[in-house]
This record gives structure tokens, sequence and C-alpha cells, in this order.
């Protein structure tokens, strides 16, 4: 149904009955209609709609039985002249008053428009939001970063504790734009309060997409989930899990009912746009794995927007957009698909199967990297951390064996070669089997070719040094994701270049808190899948709490991960948030999932 709709169509049908015509105004459907007229009017009363601002302004044209108070309703006249940013009742208003602000304003909107006028004008916030959400999601924002930091810098400049509108001076404010402008702007730094939720939450619990509305909104819930599940911070206000909860259960329902239509935007895409995230929660969100399911769910210009008129919005629906993503995500699979052919030559010219190395492992540890480091540039970083993966694996699985002196012998050449000058190797490569030759060249080559230059490799020895001496100190039962996660980190931030910088940052207590985090989080995340798998007399109430510890621990990484720091570049900060995630999606997606979205994100051509 249309933006006031219920109200305005029983107000034509009566003005259609007063001029001789015929309306069979007995008609189930009409009275459908004039329930939903009784409805609203029941919310937002008349004493309400002259003393407050509300939607029900924006139908004002159909409320000519009502005695308006024009010296009331004027008080909350917006700035531009209009009435909720809308040409309908601010003509009519204009016809009622001759109002001159409402002439000024109308008279804008048509020269604006070559003598049109949009049912709603000026949007700029909405529109705003909306761009940089679509170009996030479709993977395009690396190549507007100067355009979206002067969105968000507007946005941050019309942002109010007490919610926002689809336009600077809107008088009425909605949950979609302030869940939407809320969620973006922590996410790039900007400090917001969840104050403005607030606002939102009845009585009752429910959260409402505006004051007096008499049905829910699919896209509006689901823009609320997606902030209360990607920016909550330590010390918010319950406020934003009491959000979610109810976002998260209204969404479940509806999906579960086969009922995601939505009364702002007619879209194909949005089913499938709430199934996934409502699958994939941010912690376990891999950006590659969710641009690739959204360009099936981005309409492009098919998107048609409800209010009332149908309408479409081209600044961010659009077929452009959609055709520099595909293009965009077609290079960077061709890119995959050279970097595993030569991964595969690297694995088995080191004949690292030996050591339980798949082709299907290595693919994996690629995928994941891959997966949330994907710009072409960024190629060392990528397989510096595939490499190390693969090459942990290879270590791990010989520690999990039961040949004691298989592992001795081992950890003597690892060490050996890892306190050596680099040339190690090179000098006694003849006194060793094929089988460790192997090993220690993949690591001799991950070290030199990635981390090129004498402080670069000593820094990256010094990391393996650390993980190898994690490693053996552990019991081999336990989980060594965290140390596994810490020496990933490590790597892709010397692979980067930013080496030196890291050397610096570690006697900084932001860094260090961002590694003691990271470790803590993958090491519980792996405790609670050693449990769930041994079935070792865990009991439901410990992982419950477990997760409850890792819940609070997301938190305050995603806290420092968004928060600005100049000592911290934020590419140093998202490796953390990369290596953490791609943690947590390994263990909440089964291995067919997995596999399915390797086909789908390197293998399956985008069309």
């Amino acid at each position: 149904m249309l933006a006031g709709f219920e109200t305005i169509f029983p107000t034509l049908l009566e003005m259609a009955k007063d001029i001789g015509l015929d309306i069979p105004c007995d008609e189930p459907a009409l009275q459908d209609i004039y329930a939903e007229r009784d409805l609203k009017l029941a919310k937002i009363p008349k004493e309400v709609l002259h003393s407050v601002p509300t939607a029900l302004l924006l139908s004002l044209e159909g409320m000519p039985d009502l005695d308006l108070d024009w010296d009331r309703l004027f008080k909350l006249q917006s700035p531009d002249g209009s009435f909720l940013s809308s040409a309908a009742p601010t003509a009519y208003a204009l016809m009622q008053t001759g109002n001159k602000k409402c002439l000024e304003y109308l008279a804008d909107s048509v020269n604006t428009f070559n003598r049109g006028a949009p049912s709603n004008y000026p949007m700029e916030l909405f529109e705003r939001l909306w761009v940089v959400d679509r170009l996030e999601r479709l993977g395009l924002s690396s190549y507007f970063r100067s355009e979206i930091d002067s969105y968000l810098d507007y946005a941050y400049r019309h942002w109010s504790d007490d919610g926002i509108g689809f336009t600077w001076d809107c008088t009425v404010v909605d949950i979609d734009d302030t869940a939407t402008g809320f969620r973006l702007l922590r996410q790039h730094g900007y400090p917001v309060s969840t104050k403005a939720l607030k606002y939102f939450e009845m009585k009752d619990g429910e959260f409402v997409v505006y004051l007096g509305q008499t049905n829910q909104s699919v896209s509006a819930m689901y823009n609320l989930y997606r902030a209360a599940d990607q920016a909550a911070f330590p010390g918010d206000d319950a406020v934003i899990q009491r959000a979610k909860a109810y976002s998260s259960a209204f969404l479940q329902k509806r999906r579960a009912s086969g009922n995601l239509n939505d009364k702002w935007i007619i879209s194909s895409g949005l089913p499938g746009e709430v199934a996934y995230g409502l699958d994939f929660p941010w912690k376990a969100n891999l950006p590659r794995v969710e641009t690739r399911m959204y360009l099936e769910q981005y309409g492009g210009s098919d998107n048609v927007w409800i209010g009332k008129v149908l309408y479409r919005i081209h600044l961010f629906n659009n077929d452009l957009f959609l055709k520099l993503a595909k293009a965009d995500f077609s290079n960077f699979q061709r890119h995959c698909r050279h970097e595993l052919q030569g991964l595969k030559r690297w694995c088995e010219k080191n004949n690292l199967e030996m050591y339980g190395v798949t082709p299907q492992s290595a693919m994996r540890a690629y995928f994941l990297a891959a997966a949330n480091i994907f710009e072409p540039y960024r190629a060392a970083e990528r397989l510096g951390w595939a490499r190390t993966a693969v090459i942990a694996q290879a270590i791990s699985s010989c520690f999990l064996s039961s040949n004691a002196h298989v592992t001795k012998s081992m950890l003597e050449e690892l060490n050996s070669e890892l306190t050596s000058d680099g040339h190690n190797l090179a000098r006694r490569g003849e006194k060793y089997s094929t089988t460790e030759n192997g090993l220690l060249n993949a690591l001799h080559e991950l070290i030199n070719l990635f981390a090129p230059g004498e402080d670069a490799s000593n820094d990256l020895r010094e990391a393996w040094k650390t993980w190898l001496t994690e490693l053996t100190t552990n019991d081999v039962q336990e989980s060594c994701e965290g140390s596994t996660a810490l020496l990933l980190v490590r790597t892709v931030e010397i692979c980067s270049g930013r080496h030196c910088s890291a050397n610096l940052n570690l006697k900084l207590s932001e860094y260090s808190q961002l590694e003691k985090l990271t470790s803590s989080i993958c090491s519980k995340v792996g405790s609670r899948t050693l449990s769930q798998i041994n079935q070792n007399g865990t009991t439901t109430e410990s992982i419950k709490n477990l997760e409850q510890q890792v819940d609070q621990e997301m938190k305050e990484l995603v806290q420092l991960v968004y928060q600005s720091c100049d000592a911290i570049t934020r590419a140093t900060k998202q490796t953390f948030f990369h290596v953490t995630r791609s943690c947590f999606y390994v263990t909440h997606s089964s291995p067919e999932t997995i596999d399915s979205h390797i086909s789908k994100v390197i293998f399956e051509d985008v069309i």
C-alpha cells in the first residue's frame, strides 16, 4: 500500500460521491481501507496531529473533514517551508492558507526538477547513507574513499541523539535512517550513541519505524538488526541488545512464514539479504562472501521504492553500480585462480601433502585470506596469509602425530632454520630427508619471498619462533587457534610492508590489546569447537558461558577496530578483525557450506 493511501483514498471516494459518482463503498476491499484509516487516526488522534510532528503530516490533503487548525499545524512546518518534505500536503496547505513559505518550497522543487515535483524532496541524508551501504556491500568502497568520507561527514554533522530522518531538517525521525546512520558512522570511527535507538522502543518491547505506525517494515527491521549486530560496543545501553533481540525474532518469524515482502521497497533480493544476514552474523561474515551473495540480491534499477507514489532512486539503485561490481569481482576471480595455481605448485614442490596438507585444505587457507583481503594490489598479503596457514597446519599435524622421534627431529630443524641467518637450509640441506627439506624449503621461501629485507625477514622469523614456542609448550590437544591467529596477523602486516610501524605498534597499549583480544577470542572459539567434538564432559552451560565471554570480547575488539587511532592504521586494525572473523566463520559454517562459498566466490563466474 502506498504511504498515506489509507488516509487519502477514502477522501477521494467521498469527493467522488459528492459529485454524483456511484461508488460501491460497502465492498469488502474498500471497507478494509476504511478500517486502516480508522486505525491510523486512532493511533494519531487529532490533538496529537496538531501537537507534535508525526507521519500523518504526510497526508494532510486527505483530512479535510478533520477541521484542521492551520495556526497550530504551521508550528510543525519544516524549515524549508514543506510538510515532511512532501509536495502534496504542502500544496494543500498553500491552497488552504496561501502560506508564503509553502509557495517557496514548491517553487524551488518545480524549478529543480524541470517543472515537475517528486513526492518527497529533499532526501539527501537517506541517499547518502544508502550510497555508502551499497558501495560497501558491492565491494566497491575502496574506489570511492573520498566520496564516502564526504557523505559520512555530512551525516555526522546532522546526527542527533533523538534520531534522524531522510533529510537534515525532517521533523519526523525514523528508525531506518537512524539505525543505518548509527551503524555506518560507528564503523567509520564517528562517536555516536545508542541513545538514538531509545526513541523507537515502545513500552511493550516493540521497535517501530516511526511513532503511530500501523504495520511493521521488513527492510527497516533488517537495518535495525544489522546495526545492533555489527556496531555494539561494551558499555552500550541495553537498548541495543533489546533491539537485536526484537528485530531478529521478527525477521525469523517472517522468514519462517515466507512473508518477507516490505512496505517500503519492492525488491526480489530482499528475502536473500535477510536470510544471509540471519545465517551469518557479523562476527562470522567474510567480506567477499557477502559481496558475492549481494551481487545476486542487489536489484540495480529494478528495485522500486514505495512512498506516496512508486519511484526509483538511481543514485544508489542503478545498473552502473551493478556492472562495475560484477566487473570488479570477475577481475578478483581471475587473480584468485592464478594465485591458487601457484599455491598448488608450491605445495606439490615441497611435498606438503605428506604432512596432511591436502589440495582442499590449501584451497581453504587461500579462500579465507582472499575472502578478506581481496584488492588486486594486496596479493603478497593474501599469499603470505595462505602459505603461513598451510605451513602452520603441516607443523601442527606433525606434532599431533604419535611419532615422538619425528616430532623432536622436526623441532630441532625448525629451530635451527629460524635462528639462522636464513641460509641454514642451503648450507645443510643434504642432511635432511626429502620430507623435512620440503617443509623447511616452504618456510624458507615464505620468509625470503614475502618478507624482503633483513628487518622484515627477522621480524617474520621471530613471529614463527613465538608461534612454535606456543605450540610446543601447550598440550597438543589444546586449541592453538589464538597463537596461530597472531602469527597470521603478524605475517600479513610484515608482507604488507607495515612491519616498521608494527615494531612501533608493539609498544602501544592499544596494539597490545588488539593482540590480546584476537588471541583470546580465537582460542576460546577453538576450545568451544574442541569441546563440542570431543564431548569430554563439557556441559552445555559451560559452552554457553564461553560464548558469552567471546561475545563480550568481540564487542571490545569491534570498538578498538572502529574507533579512530592516529598511531595505528585502519588497515592494521582491519587485519586483526579479518583474522578473528575468519576463525569465527570456520567454526560457524559446515564443511559443505565452506566448500559452497569457495566455489561461488572463486570459481563460479559472475553473470
